[in-house]
């Protein structure tokens, strides 16, 4: 909670980044009090818990602080690279993280997202983002120490520590809740919870189901409090109000602790769903980003060194204000997930067809944005939602979003004749008849199936997929996530089932324990699937870090080629411009460079090699850099 007031020889360094915080604090919370609430009240609490974690704060974090203020576009390099793993299937816990620190840096890595560390509710936790305490480290991983230290050990190495901090909701088991479930009024008002089911049905109406299967509907009824409580997700995951300004200041002052933990960037979950409003989807309101701008700007006045990513994975429209327009522009989200990169670049495998890829990305994204940039990934630990919206389905002959989406679904999970994919179905809404996609990289790109076939054909086109698209997501623009094991190719991992805790959840068949003997092998196996990936991703990300035109601050302009199988695009650096093309599909293309503006000699990046004259051929899957 906030801190009280107590007094302290002035700091003139705080104080200018106070009073330059201030500017892009008044508006979004005069927006978000209204008339309900004492703003200037609340701008006084708000800066000295500010002040009195800037005065606790370490010392070398307050080095880190002061660079970062002199770099503020540090996160935006090449250089940058991210790694996204559970701390215990990577490393078991916490104290052994340090030791694998050298197989990180080796990669490429400067940049490891840490999976759900903080105290989960015992049972289904919703994998760990059900949390029952901010403060404490669940315990099969360590505790706060382990962390700090482990912090400590991960910036001497130049790689920044990434943690979620679920703003949308809590355990029902939190303090919070628990002290709400005994009447305390005060805490009662930090959920949304209705004394009968009026305003729940009202809502109801517009609300979308997140997980249809498993948790229909929106609100629980607990006899015990004789309320019903509002809960998107799970009935044990608990809304916030954020309506509430003792809210915004409770989790500001978990953000500020954490971070003089040592954690340098914050992924702040299920943003989207933060704001409610009767008569809507209750998702990307604009108030979320009012609340998203005061997190950032007041988390920049005490710890500057911090960045934050929004977990919100949504349509096209309404993905670009996450990293900042109109009013908010450069003062929101640092980092947002590229989740319709990701879309398209599995649409695309699957049909051999880039035109919709092409149209989307170039039609909804700007080519840049100011002091924000996307976060790249081709697959993370949740499932995979076939976002292809009918206005974007009707740019291409012949295309129906709906079958679409259901063509996706079926290739990915393995049905569709032809399909080179090993993947499971997850959540289906028996309304649409929607369903989403559980599967890990290497299987859905068809490494789990050419591994049974031994097909040696079927093998080379599993690898060049996996490679082709991790040069995709390394020079398209922004900050490339690696999911762990998919440098080495992990399938598919079914022995969840086998845990009662697990079992009802499918996508853990896609979060496979790291194997450390297969790394062993690496050097004594080169030829094997699992080293020639991991050797191509490795080269790819380390020419990644050769090149200034993939700093994420250098524009990305999609090109046309006028072929269905190869997608292109420029990075516009106003120096050294690198165009980009991607083939799609197992056939050989050929291009002509006049098609995408290029002359003379030409270089590729990728391979480090000079381009034959003529015609640009790409054999099956490939990837070329050119200069």
């Amino acid at each position: 909670m906030a801190t009280t007031t107590t007094a302290h020889t002035p700091d003139p360094l705080f104080d200018l980044r106070w009073n330059r915080a201030l500017r892009d604090l008044r508006g979004p919370l005069a927006r978000l009090c209204g008339q309900r609430h004492d703003l200037k009240t609340l701008l006084a609490r708000l800066r000295d818990m500010a002040e009195s974690h800037w005065r606790a704060r370490p010392a070398d974090l307050k080095a880190l602080d002061l660079s970062r203020d002199l770099d503020p576009d540090w996160f935006q390099s090449q250089d940058m690279v991210a790694y996204v793993a559970y701390a215990d299937r990577f490393a078991g816990t916490l104290p052994e993280l340090p030791a694998h620190i050298p197989y990180l840096r080796d990669l490429g890595v400067t940049y490891l997202h840490l999976m759900p560390c903080l105290m989960p509710r015992p049972g289904q936790s919703d994998g760990g983002y059900a949390v029952m305490d901010y403060r404490r480290i669940d315990p099969k991983l360590g505790t706060m120490d382990d962390l700090e230290s482990a912090a400590r050990a991960l910036r001497a190495s130049g790689i920044s520590l990434c943690l979620d901090l679920v703003l949308n909701h809590t355990a029902k088991e939190h303090a919070w809740a628990e002290a709400a479930r005994a009447g305390d009024p005060f805490y009662q008002a930090f959920y949304r919870m209705f004394d009968d089911d009026r305003l729940p049905q009202e809502y109801e109406r517009t609300l979308i189901d997140i997980f249809p299967d498993q948790a229909p509907g929106s609100f629980t009824w607990y006899p015990d409090l004789g309320k019903w409580v509002w809960t998107t997700f799970n009935e044990y995951q608990w809304d916030l109000n954020w309506e509430n300004p003792e809210v915004f200041l409770a989790m500001l002052d978990t953000i500020l602790h954490l971070a003089n933990k040592g954690v340098e960037v914050f992924r702040l979950d299920a943003v989207a769903f933060m704001w409610k409003r009767l008569g809507t989807t209750c998702q990307n309101l604009p108030e979320v980003h009012d609340l998203l701008q005061a997190i950032v700007q007041a988390t920049r006045a005490a710890a500057p060194g911090v960045i934050h990513k929004a977990e919100a994975i949504v349509g096209p429209r309404d993905l670009v204000p996450y990293l900042g327009q109109g009013r908010h522009e450069g003062r929101v989200s640092h980092l947002a997930y590229h989740n319709n990169l990701m879309v398209q670049f599995w649409s695309s495998l699957a049909s051999r067809d880039t035109r919709l890829m092409t149209h989307t990305l170039r039609t909804h994204f700007p080519e840049g944005f100011r002091r924000a940039s996307f976060a790249t990934y081709l697959r993370c630990h949740d499932d995979i939602g076939w976002a292809i919206t009918p206005e974007d389905a009707a740019h291409i002959p012949h295309m129906q979003a709906p079958l679409h989406r259901n063509f996706l679904a079926d290739f990915y999970n393995g049905s569709f004749p032809g399909t080179f994919a090993r993947g499971a179905d997850f959540q289906t809404n028996p309304e649409t008849g929607d369903r989403r996609t559980n599967g890990s990289l290497a299987s859905l790109a068809g490494l789990e199936q050419a591994l049974e076939s031994g097909d040696p054909i079927l093998l080379d086109h599993a690898i060049a997929r996996i490679l082709m698209g991790h040069a995709l997501i390394a020079s398209f623009g922004g900050l490339p996530l690696l999911y762990m094991g998919d440098e080495l190719g992990l399938v598919n991992d079914h022995s969840y089932a086998a845990d009662p805790d697990l079992a009802e959840d499918g996508r853990w068949m896609h979060r496979p324990m790291m194997d450390w003997s297969l790394v062993e092998r690496l050097p004594r196996d080169p030829d094997s699937p699992a080293a020639r990936i991991h050797r191509g991703v490795r080269a790819i990300l380390a020419a990644r870090k050769r090149e200034g035109a993939f700093a994420a601050h250098v524009p990305t302009r999609i090109l046309d080629t006028g072929t269905r199988a190869l997608f292109a695009y420029l990075r516009a650096d106003d120096h050294t411009p690198v165009t980009c093309v991607v083939n799609f599909t197992e056939d050989p293309q050929t291009l002509g460079p006049q098609t995408l503006g290029l002359k003379g000699p030409l270089h590729d990046l990728l391979s480090d090699q000079a381009m034959p004259e003529g015609p640009l051929h790409l054999p099956p899957y490939a990837a070329l850099w050119l200069r």
